[in-house]
């Protein structure tokens, strides 16, 4: 048989709180019930997600996980981002729900990747679907960018934020003549990430302005475009 479709089940403490974040990003409700058990469905475009609700369900301790498959990850983060600044002021990068950048990810064959944290403390990870045209993977070879690949993985992929901060720490206390000033940024600007993430805004403004404090040249300054548009968001995030 063909054209079998399977849409996630995941659980959150609120189908109110999920109805709401969701349709921030784009979602309309496809299905809601109160009883016999309380139940909600969103759909944008081909992306369909259920939930059920548990009462006294911490979002905290959640396990629940889907993957999400697309040619555009790009343009599916610039939409989330966009409707989370319209219903926010910003794009929210800490606590539950937040959401992560599009990044490398070594555990996945370097391929790009990001995750929305919902209010149910669910991980929808959005990977690029390399199955029609695949992309040739990029192996690291800085200083800087390996610790920042570790970091990630830690991070973005394991939910450890305090792992990934030991890692790129102990980069960033070794420097060398010879490090990429563009991944400096793109170290920095991450740890000011992870420092939000970790309730730490006096770190995170720190990491920024160093960031911001690292000579570029032109060119260097069009590659760590990228980094520095993160900044400007996780500098909105911290007002």
């Amino acid at each position: 048989m063909t054209n079998e479709r399977t849409v996630p089940l995941l659980p959150c403490a609120s189908i109110d709180d999920i109805e709401a974040f969701y349709g921030v990003l784009g979602f309309r409700t496809t299905y809601k019930q109160r009883k016999p058990n309380a139940c909600v469905g969103v759909q944008r475009e081909d992306l369909h997600l259920q939930f059920f609700e548990i009462a006294g369900f911490d979002p905290e301790q959640s396990y629940g996980s889907c993957l999400v498959l697309t040619t555009d990850i790009e343009g599916l983060h610039s939409a989330f981002a966009a409707g989370m600044r319209a219903a926010y002021g910003k794009v929210l990068v800490s606590g539950t729900p937040r959401m992560t950048r599009p990044r490398a990810r070594k555990n996945t064959d370097g391929l790009g990747g990001f995750s929305v944290i919902d209010p149910g403390g669910n991980w929808i990870r959005v990977f690029r679907d390399t199955t029609t045209a695949p992309i040739p993977a990029s192996t690291p070879t800085g200083r800087l960018a390996k610790a920042l690949a570790n970091a990630v993985v830690q991070a973005d992929s394991r939910g450890n934020a305090g792992q990934a901060v030991r890692i790129l720490d102990s980069a960033l206390a070794r420097q060398h003549a010879n490090d990429d000033p563009v991944e400096q940024v793109e170290v920095l600007v991450y740890r000011a990430e992870l420092a939000m993430v970790l309730h730490d805004p006096t770190t995170a403004a720190e990491m920024l302005t160093r960031a911001k404090s690292v000579t570029l040249t032109e060119d260097e300054a069009e590659r760590a475009a990228s980094a520095f548009d993160n900044a400007t968001d996780l500098a909105a995030a911290l007002r």
